[in-house]
């Protein structure tokens, strides 16, 4: 009697314990899913280097790369518009399936002409993206960007922008997929983004 009871026992926990296995396993699976797909950015209105009309729909259909930064900027934007230069080089036909957007955090000075100048002069591949003012401030907000204008104090009401230093990768979707830091190896950026290509 004692071992049949401790058999219906035995078959009770073993029940009970792949209960809770699926019930935890339907459970996190949603939660995977919705942390995958973590909505960022939100519909826009500004123009294109060439003085077209962009909004955030030209940017859905194919992965995508954006980096805010202003034409203006001493160091670390050209360094980076070098880096993802060499990156489409490096990627080879990959680099078509691949969008690469240049953002202005200062739209005040970076008129279209002199977007389609700076980012031509790097990669005629790179799109760059400018416009209103509050249209652009809200665009950043919704990106999560950090841009502040900076007074450089010699009186002439010279400035420089203080910003985000990161280049933002998309599915097509518009599903935000993660970053590659200012300075990251150039291996592990591009492992990256043939991850991106090739994942969507």
């Amino acid at each position: 009697m004692k071992i049949i009871c401790l058999i219906l026992w035995i078959g009770v926990a073993v029940v009970a314990a792949f209960g809770s296995y699926s019930f935890f396993v339907k459970n996190s699976k949603p939660e995977q899913s919705q942390q995958a797909v973590t909505p960022l950015g939100a519909p826009f209105n500004l123009v294109d280097d060439k003085g077209n009309a962009i909004t955030r729909d030209d940017l859905l259909g194919r992965n995508h790369a954006i980096f805010f930064g202003f034409t203006n900027c001493p160091d670390v934007c050209p360094t980076t518009l070098l880096e993802v230069a060499s990156w489409m080089k490096d990627l080879g036909s990959d680099a078509d399936k691949l969008g690469f957007y240049f953002f202005s955090v200062d739209p005040e000075r970076d008129s279209p002409q002199i977007m389609n100048n700076y980012v031509t002069a790097f990669d005629p591949r790179i799109t760059g993206v400018t416009g209103d003012a509050n249209e652009m401030k809200k665009t950043l907000s919704a990106y999560k960007i950090y841009a502040k204008k900076v007074d450089l104090g010699d009186g002439d009401g010279d400035y420089t922008m203080d910003h985000s230093a990161f280049v933002m990768m998309f599915r097509p979707d518009g599903s935000f997929q993660g970053t590659i830091s200012f300075g990251e190896n150039d291996e592990v950026a591009l492992e990256k983004l043939r991850r991106l290509v090739k994942n969507s």
